[in-house]
């Protein structure tokens, strides 16, 4: 039997409800754990109506109180091309006033076109990261908060899939029980609380670090989604050594390829890459921009390839990015700065390879750990190759 059109616009309405209710579930209830009566603010960028009301909905479900940001990438170009002191002084007071309110913050980031602050000047983009910082620094600091992207046409040309591939893979990737992932996770937290020196070794690479005394953190799909890493920082002037990162990356709307960076005592010494001069310009943003804010081993076994999107790529399994810029306060080696530039590389075979050693020892080889109690975070024992 053949479904009438009007039945079959109905079907695919149906399942995309169901998708959203799954998701927004999943925001509410795992990644926030938003209980009765707290506030929490959504956040959302060229999302579709459905996907809001799903959010809504979810958080009353659980007692919460939700309030709602619309934003639009375009008009949001527009506000920075020109935007004064005056007003960014001003907005920045009425969203951290809002911010502080607030016991909960989740964003869903979509956009029709990635590049869409490409042409706003360098200038006018650090203004507006510095001037809105406290609010960002208040919301991670202080709120339980995820991130995570919509899925767009853009997003799957990057990908090289179908639209209706790359949604497909969108939900799959950002509905992952990442219950399963806790006990790896545990574990090399644990081993990455307790080690010193860190060595990272692959074509073009060879860096050599501290993580004495930093800590690290686990991101199970409560930060970020997709999730699936574990973060440390290196002591600030510990980096030795030089790095290519072999995913490409986009920063303030610009397109990087085949970053390289060399380091002395711990500062980036010399950055090239296909947009050297830029890139240099970003790294000179301030005195922290060029020390490394965060080191972190990545491994969702459905996340493979980079797609310019640093919430999939920093995930990718068998990867580590290496963060010029600000620390995080919960693994913290002292940089601040307005800029924070997750560079990824991709340790698996078919990415050149490369090995991670932690204290003179193998940890992982080819994006594979080898001791038994993280071989639960390799892709081969989590999904069917």
């Amino acid at each position: 039997m053949r479904l009438h059109p009007a039945s079959l616009v109905e079907s695919l309405l149906l399942m995309h409800d169901q998708r959203f209710d799954k998701l927004a579930k999943v925001l509410v209830e795992y990644s926030t754990r938003l209980k009765r009566n707290e506030t929490v603010l959504i956040e959302n960028f060229d999302v579709p109506d459905e996907m809001t009301i799903a959010l809504v909905r979810a958080a009353r479900k659980v007692g919460a109180i939700p309030l709602v940001q619309i934003q639009r990438s375009r008009v949001n170009r527009e506000l920075a091309l020109d935007a004064s002191e005056k007003q960014l002084n001003l907005t920045a007071s009425h969203e951290l006033a809002r911010m502080k309110k607030m016991d909960a913050y989740i964003a869903i980031r979509g956009s029709n076109n990635i590049t869409e602050l490409s042409d706003v000047p360098p200038e006018q983009m650090k203004l507006v990261a510095k001037k809105m910082r406290p609010v960002n620094d208040w919301r991670v600091q202080k709120t339980k908060w995820v991130v995570l992207r919509w899925p767009t046409p853009s997003m799957a040309q990057l990908a090289s899939m179908s639209s209706e591939a790359f949604e497909d893979f969108y939900f799959e990737v950002c509905t992952l029980d990442y219950r399963k992932l806790q006990p790896g996770m545990k574990a090399l937290k644990a081993l990455m609380d307790k080690t010193d020196r860190v060595e990272i070794k692959g074509p073009g690479t060879d860096l050599r670090f501290s993580i004495k005394g930093i800590g690290a953190v686990i991101c199970g799909g409560d930060r970020n989604i997709p999730d699936g890493e574990v973060f440390s920082c290196p002591v600030k002037e510990s980096v030795q050594g030089h790095v290519l990162f072999n995913a490409p990356t986009i920063y303030q709307g610009i397109g990087f390829d085949n970053i390289r960076l060399e380091f002395k005592d711990g500062k980036v010494v010399k950055a090239t890459g296909n947009q050297t001069e830029k890139l240099n310009k970003i790294l000179d943003s301030d005195a922290g921009a060029r020390y490394i804010g965060e080191f972190s081993l990545g491994f969702n076994p459905h996340v493979l390839h980079p797609m310019r999107d640093i919430l999939f790529d920093e995930k990718i399994a068998g990867s580590f990015h290496f963060t010029p810029g600000q620390a995080y306060e919960d693994a913290d080696n002292g940089n601040r700065s307005q800029v924070h530039w997750d560079m990824v590389n991709i340790q698996r075979p078919d990415y050149g390879g490369g090995e991670v050693h932690f204290d003179g020892k193998l940890i992982r080889r080819d994006g594979d750990f080898l001791p038994a109690p993280l071989r639960s975070l390799n892709r081969g024992r989590f999904v069917k190759r």
